[in-house]
């Protein structure tokens, strides 16, 4: 299977007879209500509710708003939704593969390979026709009928620290996954200073899929990325405002067939150390 399936694969899937995959609902509103609120109005059957910020992410604080989890904690959470070492994962969030791909990152980081996006997310499953459940019980959404196994191995994928993306900056390509806007540094409506690491290249995370939220074929996201300098003869790094859409930017990247490494602190961490230089404008 690819890195991604689509609503179709999935329903066969899941209608063939096959052992069932493990399905996690990872849907995320940045400043907006908890995600846990659309679990509740409806969600793929049996898929179990992940939340990004308690369950995907560490406390905040000088590390960034969305650190690396701790791996124990992450271990226990993944259990409770019932991720074993054999389980085959699939992920989505409410369209565009934001927050889905942050928690695929994640898992693979962690060891888990068999882990895949929902692409177009719960939009193109019931755009599609497919069935949703809306019952669950408050407090109960992120725990399994069957706990897993899953064993947290830190390490499978690459990182970065603020040093390793400023280095990368200069010598290979560190793309900025934020907003064009927030990159030049016009605006800035989280993070305490506006403007981006120097020698960092802006690539907007919502350029990598279209108008359906669905990524872009792999051929249009190599073109894309090669405009930009990133292919697979360069060193590529990533980072946004806090590690989530530069996960997008990620698999956008994997599916392209360029390997990338994630700074996951992102701005949030570079500009907790006011020593780091700040770059504005389009360079």
């Amino acid at each position: 299977m690819n890195l991604l399936i689509d609503a179709s694969m999935l329903g066969r899937l899941l209608n063939s007879g096959a052992p069932a995959p493990v399905l996690l609902d990872v849907r995320w509103h940045l400043g907006g209500p908890p995600g846990v609120e659309s679990y509740r109005k409806g969600h793929l059957p049996g898929a179990v509710f992940v939340d990004l910020d308690r369950d995907v992410a560490g406390t905040p604080g000088s590390e960034g708003r969305h650190p690396l989890p701790d791996p124990a904690e992450f271990q226990a959470a993944m259990r409770r939704a019932g991720v074993s070492g054999d389980s085959r994962v699939i992920v989505y969030d409410g369209a565009d593969s934001t927050a889905a791909a942050r928690l695929w990152w994640t898992l693979r980081y962690f060891g888990h390979e068999d882990v895949h996006v929902l692409d177009g997310g719960y939009h193109a499953w019931t755009t599609a026709g497919h069935p949703v459940e809306t019952d669950s019980t408050p407090g109960q959404e992120n725990t399994a009928a069957e706990p897993g196994d899953f064993r947290a191995r830190p390490g499978n994928l690459p990182v970065l620290d603020a040093e390793g993306a400023a280095s990368l900056a200069k010598a290979g390509v560190l793309l900025d996954a934020r907003a064009s806007e927030r990159y030049r540094g016009e605006v800035e409506p989280i993070d305490p200073v506006a403007g981006h690491i120097p020698g960092a290249v802006n690539a907007p995370t919502l350029g990598n899929v279209g108008v359906d939220s669905r990524f872009l074929p792999s051929g249009l996201l190599r073109e894309r990325f090669a405009e930009l300098g990133a292919t697979d003869a360069v060193d590529v790094g990533v980072y946004c405002g806090s590690g989530v859409t530069a996960a997008h930017e990620i698999l956008a990247l994997h599916i392209a067939g360029i390997p990338a490494a994630l700074y996951v602190g992102s701005w949030s961490a570079w500009v907790a150390d006011p020593t780091h230089p700040v770059a504005t404008g389009e360079a």
